[in-house]
This record gives C-alpha cells, structure tokens and sequence, in this order.
C-alpha cells in the first residue's frame, strides 16, 4: 500500500464521515438557532426548553436517515474490505 492509497482511503472516509454526520448536525443547528430565536423574541430564557424539541426532532431524523446513513457506512466499509482483499 503506498502513500497515496492511504490518503485516499482517508479522504474518503472524511467524505462519509460528513455524509453520515451532516444532516442530523446540520438538522441540530437549525433547531436551535429557531429555539434561541424564539427564545429571543419572547424573552423567555428557560435553558431546558432547547432540550426536549431537541431530542424530538433529533430522534425522528435519525429514525428517518438511519437508512441512508447504514447504507453510506457499508458501502464504504465494502470499499475498503475490497482493498484489503486485492493487496493480499
């Protein structure tokens, strides 16, 4: 395996790294940046209100986007199993 390879097989498993992660952080941050809005135009500074529509939304994106984020996970793990099977 060269050094290249290597960087390769980093780079792409960044890449699902992003894939897998994104969208349920991406999700994370619209949630709260709508709650702290809210937060700010009521004056209401009740710091246990960004938890529970937090975890609502959170669980119901996850039980959404575990199929996608199964399918990038395995298909890169096939990837990477392949490569291991053609060096030897």
């Amino acid at each position: 395996m060269t050094e290249a390879d290597t960087l390769e097989i980093a780079r792409e498993a960044i890449l699902v790294m992003l894939q897998v992660a994104g969208p349920m952080m991406l999700l994370s941050l619209v949630v709260g940046i709508t709650i702290s809005l809210f937060q700010a135009m009521t004056q209401l500074q009740e710091q246990t209100l960004t938890f529970a529509p937090k975890i609502i939304i959170m669980s119901v994106a996850l039980f959404v986007l575990l199929p996608f984020m199964l399918s990038s996970i395995t298909s890169f793990t096939e990837r990477l199993m392949d490569r291991i099977v053609s060096l030897g």
